[in-house]
């Protein structure tokens, strides 16, 4: 469809134009990263390595996002070959039983403990990463972060506004409040901060790999800081880790293929919402905006009870993929959509967030990689260990405390996980990697993007741009680019609506245009970030 475009921006109003290259792009939430992995490329590097670098430095100079405390998933399409995904999600300590969780009172997991640390997966899946697909050093890949660290980086707009907001997840943790809240509050827009302790061990992770991380004094300080804190953390949870390479799952959508990371990720959530949506007209003006945002919000408690319900580590898996993408399966849950009337409002079990960064690029070989990093909730889980550097997810929220649940915590056990990348196909080739950061909106996001380009005609920045709602939480969250008329409209068919109290999501995104030999990358308004190619 991006190859004839029936829908053009209009240049008397605010917005981006699509970014436009001949050989090689990459597309970030931040300026810096998107400028880092862009010198990668002009230097010889892959997307492999620009996306690392990406990626690595969005951990220094975006900490509530992103950082080496955290985990990754990607999808990395070798050009002339197929897609495979590496699945860097971090694991339950060994001690991690859901008896020891109950002596503790729980009936969830807190997400400002220990307990909700699960062992940090990024650092082994940058290292299997490049060592398997990447032509440049690690060196060279961590310098750009390396250098911020310890020289220093500026604070952008949306990333003090994440960070004032969400300051009071630090202030439980003396040592990350010394860090992050510089006397004693947020650093605001324009202001410099370094961080030594992290430079130190990205420098020592460039000359050693992953023994650097989950072995030796980084290994033994983040181990302490933990059981200071009251985790259950041994040095063999971390030095056991490893990241693993698997195949990816797929779903049609009219001329393409949509490709996501298996379980434990919610990738299969955006599959079965696709397939849902597969069966509806969703051409330009085949619906009204009000239809279209019924029928989004419907699809998504669809799959979202279904994710909700099976989706867990791999290994625990009750139903198969195939099952829940299956004809008959998929007709079942498309049928009990009434067009003029929401179904019930339900809660979604999965805690809420929105912290991540993901990074597209493809390179001048026609290599393609989407990858995502996040350290889930905002600074994750607040705890942070002072020598290495390191600010710890909180990933093991995720899992159900419910005995007998698929998802139910375990030693060594993956939880769910909402962070998933995405790559389209068509014909076999790829012809889109992109990703839409912001928690459980993820998967719907996935199929939100898709839809605006296969069914609407929209390029990759002007599908970003278009207004977004989300069900959560019990209501239909509305960003207020959407008109009241529509609010009433959707409230008269039994939706609760609310308006959203700040952006859903940010959509990074890499067409690649096969029949004129160009790329179109675009960057979520919503965040600081740009896409910029050659």
């Amino acid at each position: 469809m991006i190859s004839n475009v029936i829908r053009q921006r209009d240049f008397m109003k605010t917005g981006k134009s699509v970014a436009i290259s001949a050989k090689a792009m990459i597309a970030t939430s931040h300026p810096q990263a998107t400028q880092a992995g862009l010198r990668i490329l002009e230097d010889g590097g892959n997307a492999v390595d620009a996306a690392l670098a990406a990626v690595a430095l969005q951990g220094v100079i975006d900490p509530h996002m992103t950082g080496i405390g955290g985990d990754c998933f990607a999808l990395y399409c070798p050009a002339g070959g197929r897609p495979v995904a590496l699945n860097g999600s971090g694991y339950a300590p060994a001690a991690a039983t859901l008896e020891k969780m109950n002596s503790f009172g729980f009936d969830t997991i807190p997400d400002g403990s220990p307990h909700a640390v699960t062992i940090p997966g990024a650092v082994d899946a940058w290292c299997r990463l490049s060592e398997r697909y990447g032509k440049v050093s690690l060196e060279a890949i961590l310098s750009p972060a390396i250098e911020a660290a310890r020289e220093g980086y500026v604070i952008t707009p949306r990333v003090a506004l994440d960070w004032a907001r969400y300051a009071d997840r630090l202030t439980p943790y003396p040592a990350s409040a010394k860090q992050f809240l510089p006397g004693g509050k947020p650093p605001t827009l324009g202001d410099r901060l370094t961080n030594p302790a992290l430079a130190a061990t990205l420098q020592r992770i460039a000359a050693e790999g992953r023994s650097a991380f989950y072995e030796g004094e980084v290994a033994e300080d983040m181990v302490n800081t933990l059981a200071s804190a009251g985790g259950l953390h041994s040095l063999e949870d971390f030095s056991s880790f490893s990241s693993f390479e698997t195949d990816p799952i797929s779903a049609r959508y009219g001329d393409y293929d949509l490709f996501e990371c298996p379980p434990n990720g919610q990738g299969l959530a955006a599959l079965i919402m696709a397939r849902i949506l597969d069966g509806f007209d969703l051409s330009f003006d085949a619906l009204s905006e009000t239809d279209r945002i019924h029928l989004f919000a419907e699809a998504t408690k669809a799959a979202y009870r279904q994710r909700d319900l099976y989706i867990a580590d791999p290994n625990a898996m009750e139903q198969s993929v195939e099952d829940l993408l299956s004809e008959d399966f998929i007709k079942s849950l498309r049928a009990a959509i009434d067009m003029n009337r929401a179904s019930p409002v339900e809660a979604f079990d999965m805690p809420i967030h929105r912290d991540t960064v993901y990074v597209s690029v493809v390179d001048e070989d026609g290599n393609a990689i989407s990858l995502i990093n996040s350290i889930f909730f905002a600074f994750g889980s607040g705890i942070y260990a002072p020598k290495a550097g390191v600010l710890f997810q909180n990933r093991g929220t995720g899992f159900s405390l419910e005995p007998g649940h698929p998802n139910v915590i375990a030693p060594r056990k993956r939880p769910f996980h909402t962070i998933i990348p995405a790559m389209v196909l068509q014909d076999g080739k790829p012809v889109m990697c992109y990703g839409v950061m912001g928690g459980q909106y993820q998967a719907l996001g996935h199929v939100h993007i898709l839809s605006q380009i296969a069914d609407r005609g929209f390029d990759v920045q002007m599908a970003s741009d278009q207004p977004r709602s989300f069900f959560t939480e019990g209501a239909l969250s509305l960003e207020p680019t959407i008109s009241p008329e529509i609010k009433q409209d959707l409230e008269k068919r039994g939706h609760k609506t609310v308006w959203a109290d700040e952006p859903l999501g940010g959509c990074q995104a890499i067409w690649i245009d096969r029949g004129r030999g160009v790329l179109w990358g675009a960057s979520d308004h919503r965040k600081d970030g740009v896409a910029l190619g050659y």
